[in-house]
């Protein structure tokens, strides 16, 4: 049924939604008229809202680039490529291989959503290469377990709240993880998308007959440069001694660091992934050809993460981020508070897509509702929480990563996630509201 279901959305996706790039400029257009119309704030104003947040993501930007990267540099090791390759092995059908690519991307994703996104990506580019299956729907399989991301380990509300002196910490106090990340209703939610969102990829399968989307490029494996030594400066570069130095030294730093009860934040992960690659590459002339190959992906990072910056500003300096975060909780009972909190977080995630960022703006209005309905702080939050997680099923801002990775489009996935956004919405909103 879901494989039917599926078609015509991918075929509608495939035909009418435009570059990443175009759907971001045309969402800036439409935040700046917003901005005008419904808040009364004036051209000038929002050009000067628009330029002045326009660099504020450059950390972001650099770090979401970064996973791509060394993500990229990693997987394209020797040791990494043939341990990748046996796991895609035990793939014995296309069923299976959309099946353990969906588990291995929810498991890694709940982990962390940098780690998740990088393994489901290049876990599905190897699969791909052992098992005939549509790519397309593979690599939306890989990106369907970030859904989890916001309810896992990493989540940034959560664990937001969960730190002393938070912005709102005398308003709340501090939650622990205990009411947010593992909390019944959460373990709940987490649990029910472990279960359906493997599935409902399962069902959209292509039927016998129909046609299979193979990427010929996956069957194209450029052999790694050949060493040589004529000159001082090439020696250089194929040496296996400044390698282990740099290499070592990078592992030293990480065990003392988690030897402290160090979290496994973003800069880590990158930086755990650099340093995998620098010595499972073995030489620098290695490392960098696959730098060289990486880096043709992470062209949409670089030009879209400021426009997406330019929309937070616009949305937080001009009131529309409150204005719809008022008017949807203002519909809101004790008992369908979560949901409408959930709602509002999901439409406001469509132009401020950072956890951490969209929970700055939605907080000073959830947090005051919450209290004078008499609602749970804690589920008050996850529902941001996972309002902000659900609709990246069809936000392009986080699918950069992945894509690049893949070497597909926007396009070629977002109909198979929007069956996802549906069906995800409904557990989500059942658990918030019921459990």
């Amino acid at each position: 049924m879901l494989n039917i279901l599926s078609r015509p959305m991918v075929r509608i996706v495939e035909r009418y939604l435009p570059d990443p790039y175009i759907f971001v400029a045309i969402l800036t257009l439409v935040v700046m008229a917003a901005a005008v119309i419904f808040e009364a704030q004036s051209p000038l104003a929002v050009i000067g809202m628009w330029g002045d947040g326009f660099w504020s993501l450059l950390q972001f930007a650099m770090q979401m680039l970064l996973v791509l990267v060394t993500g990229y540099m990693m997987a394209s090791t020797p040791l990494v490529r043939r341990g990748l390759q046996a796991l895609a092995g035990m793939a014995a059908s296309p069923g299976a291989a959309i099946l353990m690519v969906s588990y291995v991307s929810l498991v890694a994703s709940w982990v962390n959503w940098g780690f998740g996104l990088v393994v489901g990506a290049l876990f599905a580019k190897e699969i791909a290469r052992k098992v005939r299956v549509d790519y397309r729907l593979l690599v939306a399989s890989a990106y369907s377990g970030f859904l989890v991301w916001h309810g896992g380990l990493a989540g940034s509300v959560p664990l937001a709240i969960a730190t002393a002196g938070h912005p709102f910490e005398a308003l709340m106090g501090v939650v622990p993880t205990s009411a947010t990340i593992f909390a019944p209703f959460n373990l709940v939610i987490v649990a029910a998308l472990f279960v359906v969102v493997p599935l409902v990829n399962r069902m959209m399968m292509p039927r016998p007959g129909e046609e299979v989307f193979v990427d010929p490029k996956l069957l194209d494996e450029a052999p790694p440069p050949a060493a040589t030594g004529t000159t001082p400066a090439e020696r250089m570069e194929n040496s296996r001694i400044l390698t282990w130095l740099i290499g070592l030294g990078g592992v030293a730093w990480l065990v003392q660091y988690f030897l402290s009860a160090g979290s496994l934040t973003l800069n880590v992960v990158n930086f755990l992934f650099l340093m995998a690659a620098i010595l499972l590459h073995g030489t620098p002339r290695r490392l960098l050809a696959s730098l060289n190959e990486a880096m043709k992906g992470g062209a949409g990072i670089v030009i879209q993460f400021p426009f997406y910056a330019g929309i937070m500003a616009i949305m937080v300096s001009s009131g529309l981020a409150e204005t719809i975060s008022e008017r949807l909780v203002a519909l809101a009972t004790p008992a369908t508070f979560p949901f409408w909190t959930f709602l509002s977080a999901g439409i406001v995630n469509f132009f401020v897509p950072s956890g951490g960022g969209q929970w700055a703006v939605q907080a000073p209005v959830i947090l005051p509702a919450a209290e004078a309905l008499g609602v749970d702080f804690a589920r008050a939050a996850m529902a941001v929480a996972w309002g902000d997680a659900w609709t990246n099923m069809v936000q392009p801002f986080w699918a950069l990563p992945i894509l690049g990775i893949a070497g597909l489009k926007a396009k070629d996935i977002m109909g198979f996630c929007v069956l996802h956004l549906v069906l995800s919405g409904i557990v989500i909103s059942l658990g918030l509201v019921f459990v």
